[in-house]
């Protein structure tokens, strides 16, 4: 029987088989890795956002009990060490901002150790084998520190690094002159303001790492988990200056990743690099307290936006600028970039002009983060729509209806360039509009009043564009020998970090080659068994694995009707293969997957080519972007008397193209949701103006949501096929976020609209939401 037919296959609600041996304390992350002689690290980080060190003495450091070693810059440059590597090239699907004088882009360099100068609150200046840390003594000599973008890119701002401009990256895409004349005949132009705050990640698993040097073979390696495990290998070859072949990365697994771990870290390099100077394996393990001041975060986008409309609703042209800040490094443009691509959403705006800038500060780097870039357009654009709905008067649905894209016009080219293949926009909204009773909303509204609360109720459309490193592989071996009469083994370059790969590829072999699942037996993360791979980003793993190991299995079952043929002495075209059984139709003869496997091992009278393990290798690039899509409904009850916003209800209707494993899907968003809605009503990262130090550096000053601050989540699944996918499948792992930070404050904002509340922005916290009521009206916050 296939996988379909047994429950196990394509489609089915399969429970995650990874969850017994994590739930259990089975599991095995960074810090459960410990070698023998081991040498703990401590890392001394800058108590200052910006300064010049002008000594180190670390003789007292050096000199007490157990210390083995601090090492410092010197000894960064003495020994040769590279800057870390971050900036990539872009995925051809997405677009490119350039600099419009047509210079090119220039990044300062990222050492593992800074010096001279430090550029952040956090940064390592020494690292020690043991904690003597509180006895180096650093001289820093303080200069001005900048930490919001908008600042840093203001005439005479404080210079943020020496020997950069503060904004490293200014140029714009569309076509100003279609939309200067598009606004010029506009009946309705609406603007917004506003600034998407900075959040962090806050895995489960704080960050760890040990590294261990083999003099004999000249080889490194790194123990640590992070976004995939054939980049990070990359990046430390390159930080050590050492082929490849010299480094060695291994992940085992990780407690959350989101983005946030996805560039190399200069940890990382440290550990490996005093591993070789010790001559045994250190061991580094970051704490909450050092994790707000030493790992990226995200977001911290600064956006003007116009929209034009004629006199029926209809949207003529965006314009506007987005500006990014980069912190003091600059890890990567895809936010920028993959923002401004989709500013107009999955609605038809037949012109757009937008600038787009980043901008370094004296703040920790961003990178992407869960639907990077994609959460905060999203937010513009469902903001700019229901500004637009008051402004017109026309109902806010309806003028959502007049503007998206139909069916009828897809494959679609949105006015940025970027070609959506398919989306049934329109049904998915009203979908989720009947799930969340939209029109009985009055009713309910009523009801809160009679209670003293005022409630809100918001929507928000949204795509996602999923790109990622567009090369994947996959090895599938079929092996004789196993607990369940036989083992299916999956060597490839993707990782999970939470999201069920275990299950959910298991399911693909399931299906196509019709063995057990407990079969299955996946093996990622390390650089011994997987050479390429571009980890777990931008929604690429299933997308792109599905795809090497649909071609892996179709070449596993080629080689084994050969095999078969042979066994059973009949002609190819005689033999069908079902079920994980090739068989002579019409008849009872019959061999199992994996006793074709065997007998490829074992029968001398094979033909040579047909002899060894049954296997399929595919290595496929896929340059092809994906384009999830969806609809989400919010409902809050807001106490006008201390500013408290309660999420009552909320309902989402995400499209997936096709669900491997529904009830992981549905997991995906529910966790994404939680994550945009944190970012909406509570998080964010605090600096303190002019100094840079970090406020919000504990969990006491950070708010992150719990289970008891949301409400259950009604979620359904739409499943159009993808027509550029050969499985029909999109991703699925960003669409929670990707809506909810524009359907949350648009339903905050409708609570609050009684109160003359045009805007609040983000986090809507009780105090901010409060001052909105009982201040200037228009709940703008800065």
């Amino acid at each position: 029987m296939d996988g379909s037919a047994t429950g196990t296959g394509i489609g089915q609600p399969v429970r995650r088989r990874e969850d017994p041996r994590l739930l259990t304390g089975k599991g095995r992350y960074s810090d459960d890795v410990n070698l023998p002689g081991q040498a703990y690290a401590v890392m001394v980080r800058s108590p200052h956002a910006h300064a010049l060190i002008r000594s180190i003495d670390a003789a007292a450091a050096r000199a007490m009990p157990g210390v083995l070693a601090v090492l410092t810059a010197e000894d960064v440059t003495a020994d040769g060490l590279r800057p870390l590597p971050h900036i990539s090239n872009s995925h051809p699907a997405d677009i490119q901002i350039k600099n419009r004088d047509g210079s090119p882009t220039i990044v300062p360099q990222h050492q593992a150790i800074g010096s001279p100068e430090i550029c952040h609150v956090g940064e390592i200046v020494a690292a020690e084998a043991r904690d003597a840390a509180e006895q180096v003594v650093v001289e820093y000599e303080t200069l001005p520190a900048v930490v919001r973008a908008l600042a840093a890119a203001e005439p005479g701002a404080p210079t943020v690094r020496r020997n950069f401009p503060n904004v490293i990256l200014d140029g714009d895409v569309g076509d100003p002159v279609a939309t200067e004349a598009a606004f010029a005949r506009a009946a309705h132009v609406v603007q917004l303001d506003t600034w998407v705050p900075r959040v962090t990640g806050v895995p489960m698993e704080p960050r760890a790492a040990v590294g261990e040097y083999d003099p004999q073979s000249d080889r490194y390696t790194l123990h640590a988990g992070a976004g995939g495990a054939v980049s990070p290998r990359r990046d430390l070859a390159m930080v050590l200056g050492v082929p490849p072949e010299q480094a060695r990365v291994v992940m085992q697994d990780v407690g959350g990743n989101f983005g946030t771990r996805g560039s190399f870290s200069a940890e990382f390099a440290l550990v490996v690099w005093a591993a070789k100077r010790l001559g045994r394996p250190v061991k580094w393990t970051s704490d909450r307290q050092e994790y707000f001041v030493a790992d990226y975060q995200a977001r911290d986008l600064t956006v003007t936006a116009e929209l034009a409309l004629d006199a029926e609703g209809k949207f003529l042209a965006m314009r506007g600028s987005n500006l990014v800040n980069q912190g003091a490094y600059a890890l990567a443009f895809g936010p920028l970039n993959k923002g401004v691509e989709i500013m107009s959403s999955i609605y038809h705006v037949p012109a757009v002009h937008f600038r787009g800038r980043a901008a370094l500060t004296n703040t920790i780097p961003t990178r992407p983060y869960r639907s990077s870039g994609r959460p905060e357009v999203m937010f513009v654009m469902e903001r700019l729509i229901d500004l637009a709905a008051r402004q017109t008067g026309i109902d806010r649905i309806e003028l959502r209806r007049r503007n998206l894209v139909p069916e009828s016009m897809m494959p679609y080219t949105n006015p940025f360039g970027m070609v959506y293949d398919s989306g049934a926009y329109h049904r998915v909204m009203e979908r989720v509009l009947w799930l969340a009773d939209w029109n009985e909303f009055p009713a309910r509204r009523q009801e809160s009043r009679r209670h003293g609360k005022c409630r809100g109720i918001g929507v928000a459309n949204y795509v996602d564009t999923a790109t990622g490193a567009p090369r994947e592989k996959a090895e599938v071996t079929v092996k004789p020998e196993g607990p369940v009469g036989g083992t299916v083994e999956v060597v490839i370059g993707t990782t999970s970090q939470g999201q069920g790969h275990e299950t959910s590829f298991a399911q693909l072999m399931t299906e196509w080659l019709g063995v057990p699942i407990d079969s299955v037996k996946l093996v990622t993360g390390d650089t011994d068994r997987v050479s390429v791979g571009g980890g777990a980003h931008s929604g690429r793993a299933l997308r792109l694995g599905s795809i090497v190991m649909f071609n892996s299995s179709n070449q596993i079952i080629e080689k084994g009707l050969k095999i078969a043929s042979h066994v059973l002495e009949a002609a190819i075209e005689d033999i069908a293969f079902a079920g994980g059984r090739f068989e002579v139709k019409g008849t009872d003869r019959a061999i199992g997957i994996f006793e074709a496997a065997r007998a490829a091992l074992e029968r001398p009278d094979l033909p040579e080519e047909l002899r060894g393990p049954l296997q399929g290798v595919s290595d496929e690039t896929v340059n092809l972007a994906a384009f999830p899509y969806g609809c989400h409904v919010c409902e809050v009850e807001v106490d006008p008397e201390t500013g408290e916003i309660a999420i009552v209800r909320y309902t989402a209707v995400d499209d997936c193209g096709r669900a491997v494993n529904p009830m992981i899907v549905h997991g995906q968003v529910h966790g994404g949701i939680v994550q945009g809605v944190g970012q909406a009503l509570w998080e964010q990262c605090v600096y303190e103006a002019g100094t840079g130090q970090v406020l919000s550096g504990s969990f006491m000053d950070y708010a992150m949501p719990k289970a008891d601050m949301v409400p259950f989540f009604d979620t359904e699944l739409s499943e159009v096929p993808s027509p550029t996918h050969p499985l029909g499948i999109r991703p699925a792992g960003e669409g929670g976020t990707t809506p909810a930070l524009g359907v949350v404050i648009n339903a905050v904002v409708d609570a609050l609209a009684e109160f003359g509340v045009t805007h609040i922005e983000m986090p809507a916290t009780p105090e901010r939401v409060w001052r909105a009521i009982n201040g200037n009206g228009n709940g703008r916050s800065v």
